[in-house]
């Protein structure tokens, strides 16, 4: 349901909203990812297996939904979270996804008016959730402190994760983005989706261009592509019975499949997905 901006102000959750301060038109103004999220069964491995991939691995903290989790912070502004449950907790939009094996889960965008963002994807018909306070304890004891809303199902993981930051952003993502691999940033990812048109009627007017229409032979399926500042979001559904989308839709739904980073002359070529957990191309 999508609800006035006067009666939403008045509720609770609308308070949120009021302490970021008002847009006065409905549009969002993303400057591009601000990072992408791999979830894993634990935290330790993954930071191990990341720096023997190259990457620079810095500890991030833990956040109260029982999360702990790593960064890998790229020159471009974004970063990889690599992410583990520490607790227990079946209520997190992650669980799922988690005790299944984990991967490739969620995608957050740059902003700095999540109002009129959770309003222009409303306006679009993507339902999100009333903005709420989170943070992170990083382990030298500094508390991060922002606003999230997100997507519940069924438009969960095919709209970004919002978060706008309280403290500074760059005490999120950190300084070290230097990588003995080479990686200097995020070139695009892909979202498989089993309704193409659907998706690109919730990003076309939130993005306010018509996206472009793409066709991927390399995973033998079809879709829009959006650019968010220099990266590119690609939303893609199976051309065929044989396409890889068409069986990951079945095992997973609606949800990214893969990413594709950028390097400064290092190796390219796709990353050993036992080790990154994710399908990871690097050009």
């Amino acid at each position: 349901m999508i609800i006035s901006r006067r009666t939403f102000l008045a509720t609770t959750g609308g308070a949120a909203f009021a302490a970021l301060g008002r847009s006065t038109t409905a549009h969002a103004a993303f400057r591009g990812i601000d990072h992408l999220t791999i979830m894993f069964k634990e935290l330790e491995p993954a930071i191990m297996s990341y720096r023997a991939l190259g990457f620079t691995v810095v500890p991030g903290g833990e956040l109260p939904a029982g999360t702990h989790n790593a960064l890998i912070a790229f020159a471009d502004g974004s970063y990889l979270e690599l992410s583990a449950f520490k607790r227990p907790n079946d209520q997190h939009r992650w669980w799922d996804v988690a005790q299944a094996g984990g991967g490739f889960i969620d995608f957050s965008l740059v902003t700095d008016d999540l109002a009129a963002d959770v309003e222009a994807f409303r306006n679009a018909g993507v339902k999100m959730t009333d903005p709420a306070p989170g943070g992170r304890l990083r382990p030298d004891g500094y508390k991060l402190s922002w606003v999230i809303s997100f997507a519940p199902k069924p438009f969960l993981f095919q709209v970004p994760l919002l978060l706008q930051d309280n403290t500074p952003r760059q005490e999120r993502i950190g300084n070290q983005t230097s990588h003995p691999n080479g990686v200097t940033g995020i070139a695009s990812i892909t979202v498989a989706t089993d309704d193409v048109v659907r998706v690109r009627s919730w990003w076309s007017p939130v993005l306010r261009q018509p996206g472009t229409e793409i066709q991927r032979a390399d995973i033998d399926a079809a879709g829009v592509r959006f650019m968010t500042g220099a990266h590119a979001l690609d939303f893609v559904g199976p051309r065929s019975a044989s396409s890889p989308i068409g069986s990951w839709l079945k095992a997973h739904g609606s949800s990214p499949y893969a990413m594709v980073l950028k390097t400064s002359g290092g190796k390219t070529g796709p990353l050993d997905e036992t080790k990154a957990g994710a399908r990871i191309t690097v050009v």
